[in-house]
């Protein structure tokens, strides 16, 4: 919206592909929402009971700079037991939420002009959050028939020397793929080679189904250590999305930085918060099975309906609760696609070119409503003339 009084950085942003969703919801009684990426899971008794308790004891103040010193060392912990990963309290940092988090990484480390590689298609405020940090997002193209594994010879064309890092996201939003161990050492090799940093985003670390194990964390591998920001949420993992709290795991001295801009910017993380994630993660063998068994049932369930539609295909599900369908057999974009959802059937989902021109063609559905309303979703779906 251009204003003389509205900084003109701003005048040219649009509401990104999810922000367009709120104006839809209120035209039709029984729209099915299969875009937003919350969890429709009510955060687990234990932590709200504990986090209850915890603020009735008074944990209702600022905490340390750099985030409630318990919960740094249950994060530690963590790593250590799930990953055998030593990290020390003083490269840990709570943020308000992981998007928070990217941005905080972001307005560290990026100095005007600098190059910041995402790889399409990518979480929507990738791009902005680069721009609102003076950097230049760079789009990395991946393609279904690749599995939307980053090309390793394609993202070494697209680096120069004004490249300051990557952001690579896996399990992914909004394709749902994961990235093999092989091009994760792939990217290593590219990240050394070139002096570049890696932004992990690992908001999604629990949701993986073509694997008995968790996602590898990137600075597990040799020599990444020092050039690796993780980025990580209760969000997700822990049905926590309003509680917006997050870490970031770095070398110590990015944290130091990172605090001393957090002070201008939100100071320090709700404490109410804090202390929620920290009774998540000591909790999580209790918490996570029951989030994971439900989503994995529903996304195999909406995977073998898709399967089933005329004109829609999709990979098999590899990670995230998310799939990202191929709808390119109607012959129309994804805008006209979910149009028709939307209209005709009353499904909302995200059309794929909100996601990056790699997008286009697909259509992002989020499993995070029952199999129920999965179900009924893809019924009326299917008395579509263009899916039936």
């Amino acid at each position: 919206m251009k204003h003389k009084y509205i900084a003109k950085r701003y005048w040219n942003t649009v509401a990104s592909a999810m922000g367009e969703v709120g104006t839809m919801m209120g035209k039709y009684n029984d729209i099915i929402d299969l875009t937003f990426g919350d969890p429709d899971f009510t955060t687990d008794e234990i932590i709200i009971n504990a986090a209850f308790e915890d603020a009735k004891k008074g944990h209702t103040h600022y905490t340390n700079f750099y985030g409630d010193e318990e919960l740094r060392r249950e994060v530690c912990k963590y790593y250590k037991e799930d990953y055998n990963i030593d990290i020390s309290v003083d490269e840990t940092f709570i943020s308000t939420s992981a998007c928070q988090g990217l941005w905080l990484v972001l307005e560290t480390i990026t100095d005007d002009g600098d190059e910041i590689i995402i790889h399409e298609p990518f979480f929507t405020p990738y791009p902005d959050q680069i721009k609102l940090t003076r950097g230049i997002p760079v789009y990395l193209d991946t393609y279904e028939e690749e599995g939307f594994q980053i090309n390793v010879e394609r993202l070494e064309n697209l680096i120069t020397n004004r490249t300051k890092a990557i952001v690579i996201n896996t399990p992914n939003n909004p394709s749902g793929a994961r990235f093999s161990d092989e091009t994760l050492y792939k990217i290593a090799e590219i990240a050394e080679k070139y002096d570049i940093l890696v932004i992990a985003d690992d908001i999604y670390g629990l949701y993986t189904f073509d694997s008995e194990e968790k996602n590898m964390p990137f600075m597990n591998i040799k020599g990444m250590r020092e050039r690796t920001i993780t980025v990580c949420s209760a969000s997700k993992d822990f049905a926590m999305t309003g509680w917006r709290v997050g870490y970031i795991i770095a070398p110590s001295y990015l944290i130091d930085a990172m605090e001393k801009i957090n002070e201008n910017n939100v100071f320090t993380a709700p404490s109410i918060s804090q202390r929620g994630m920290l009774h998540a993660i000591r909790n999580r063998k209790l918490i996570q099975p029951k989030l994971y068994e439900a989503f994995k049932e529903r996304v195999f369930y909406s995977y073998e309906r898709i399967c089933k539609t005329k004109n829609m295909s999709v990979l098999p599900p590899r990670g995230t609760f998310y799939l990202f369908p191929n709808i390119k057999g109607t012959g129309l974009s994804s805008e006209e696609v979910a149009k028709k959802l939307f209209e005709e059937a009353h499904v909302l989902v995200i059309p794929g070119n909100g996601f990056g021109k790699s997008g286009e063609g697909y259509i992002r559905i989020a499993c995070t409503v029952s199999v129920d309303k999965i179900k009924e979703a893809f019924d009326r779906i299917n008395r579509m003339s263009i899916f039936s």
